[in-house]
């Protein structure tokens, strides 16, 4: 990626981006996840970065929870914050900047590489007075940074740090549930749902066993909203997702994913059978009709199910896998309804 030459000062167009994301954030209202999501993106496009992250600082680990570019494949991934640069800006309360994580010994140099950077800039950000994690932009180019992309961060860092204090008076415990959990529904959100899967696949390597993941997706809600309006639609939602959290194990994850895509982490399955009968008990949970102001909306889902070590070994593969597989049931059911259109045509 070309880049200009680093300056000292933040361009009147940078300027004005930034004044654009504070109004697109007030729009989210308190939606931490949301505009954690928004930032990263922006952060990316604005610095001509390869990519951005935010970071939570929880217990001993910096997480990642939210993810644009180069890094988008590592949503959930935990680094060590005494030997990362982001957990380093943490500990100090300032920005800081690698110019190279080939020579620099502040940083995880096998995350970088895994991540696929070479220069960063990290800067803290605030709640409550304290430092809870970072926003950070990334190159896969040495110096690709200078002092005007620090103070672009910052200026970002204080938008987030702003919708923090919105999204909880109630300190860093209600802070990193609202940075953990979906808004509309209480359960997991994607962030958490892959720091889980993350957790989940470590375990099921070392004891050599099997796990499961289900991509659900709610054929129909666009119905329900133009039908019965939006609130009937969040009710819909808020109800699968009570219905997902009650028929699994205390150990499996219930998230949900965006929209109405919903995921399951089984931890552990014995096998393709046994992670389908999962799948198929929950998916009999989710269709059985629900009454909103004395109406009945028909629920029904499409489940998708891909299973570790067969389908991948990594996070974005097995949620691809099932996602697809997810899909291909999709297709099917809507190619049995047109031949059953078509066949009641006929008979007419």
């Amino acid at each position: 990626m070309i880049r200009r030459t680093p300056s000292s000062d933040p361009t009147s167009g940078q300027l004005l981006a930034i004044i654009r994301i504070q109004t697109e954030i007030a729009k989210l209202g308190l939606d931490l996840e949301g505009v954690m999501a928004l930032v990263a993106r922006e952060a990316q496009v604005i610095t001509g970065s390869s990519g951005a992250v935010v970071e939570l600082a929880e217990d001993d680990d910096m997480v990642y929870r939210a993810v644009s570019g180069i890094a988008a494949n590592q949503l959930g991934l935990r680094l060590k914050r005494a030997t990362s640069l982001s957990g380093l800006s943490v500990a100090m309360g300032t920005p800081l900047c690698c110019d190279d994580s080939e020579c620099d010994d502040r940083v995880d140099r096998e995350a970088c590489r895994r991540v696929g950077l070479r220069s960063m800039v990290v800067v803290p950000l605030n709640h409550d007075d304290a430092a809870v994690g970072v926003l950070k932009v990334l190159s896969e180019r040495p110096m690709a940074f200078g002092d005007a992309d620090v103070q672009v961060l910052q200026l970002m860092s204080e938008l987030i740090g702003a919708a923090m204090y919105h999204a909880t008076r109630y300190g860093a415990d209600e802070l990193f549930r609202s940075a953990t959990h979906d808004n509309l529904t209480g359960i997991a959100n994607r962030a958490l749902f892959f720091d889980r899967l993350r957790h989940c696949l470590a375990q099921a390597r070392r004891a050599e066993q099997r796990l499961g993941v289900l991509v659900l997706d709610m054929d129909g809600l666009k119905r329900i909203n133009d039908a019965h309006g939006h609130r009937a639609g969040d009710a819909a939602l808020r109800e699968i997702a009570s219905r997902l959290s009650q028929g699994v194990r205390q150990a499996d994850t219930v998230a949900r994913l965006g929209g109405d895509e919903f995921g399951v982490v089984l931890s552990p399955v014995d096998d393709r059978e046994g992670a389908w009968v999962a799948a198929s008990r929950l998916a009999a949970r989710l269709e059985r009709p629900l009454f909103f102001n004395r109406k009945r909306l028909a629920l029904v889902s499409s489940v998708g199910v891909a299973v570790f070590p067969d389908d991948g070994d990594q996070p974005d593969a097995l949620v691809e896998s099932a996602d697809q597989a997810m899909y291909a049931i999709k297709r099917q059911r809507s190619r049995t309804r047109e031949r059953a259109v078509q066949a009641s045509a006929a008979g007419d």
